[in-house]
């Protein structure tokens, strides 16, 4: 899919990932484009998936000092309906703002934000060793926070097709 892009559609996408309230105007005017075929771009790449959704993203630090934790978890072997069960119960904790399946001896990573350890503690116990088939997990915690982007690098991602 990532070979029909055109050089301005990469600059659409990356216009977007930097300021997505941009209007229609303005990015057309950035990309070098007149308004209504930047419209039918824009409009294309929604259409075609590249566009997931547009979101707001809020300053964590507003709300007090918070700590980004990530744990790996060790499963056991799970049937397939405890499979899904184990994936709605992740998708519903919003203290788990991302998780992935890994190789190696570990089966899944995640992604908490934590108000605290004592908060982590509790959700450790209360949450995460109670999802299907954790037997084990591994917790490291972060001290600061040098780079967060949201922005994937299409043209790279693009070239390397």
């Amino acid at each position: 899919m990532a070979e029909e892009l055109s050089n301005i559609d990469l600059k659409i996408l990356e216009q977007i990932q930097k300021d997505s309230s941009l209007s229609t105007g303005e990015l057309a005017e950035r990309v070098g484009l007149s308004q209504s075929p930047c419209w039918r771009r824009l409009q294309r790449l929604r259409d075609e998936g590249y566009i997931k959704g547009e979101v707001a993203l809020v300053d964590r630090q507003k709300f007090g000092s918070s700590l980004y934790i990530f744990a790996t978890l060790k499963i056991g072997t799970l049937t397939d309906a405890q499979r899904e069960e184990f994936m709605r119960k992740v998708e519903l904790t919003p203290e788990i703002v991302e998780c992935y399946s890994i190789f190696g001896d570990r089966d899944i990573l995640i992604k908490v934000i934590a108000p605290s350890m004592d908060w982590y503690q509790r959700f450790v116990f209360r949450t995460v060793l109670k999802l299907p088939g954790v037997v084990d997990i591994n917790s490291t915690v972060t001290l600061s926070e040098f780079k967060c982007v949201t922005a994937l690098p299409v043209r790279d991602l693009q070239n390397a097709r």
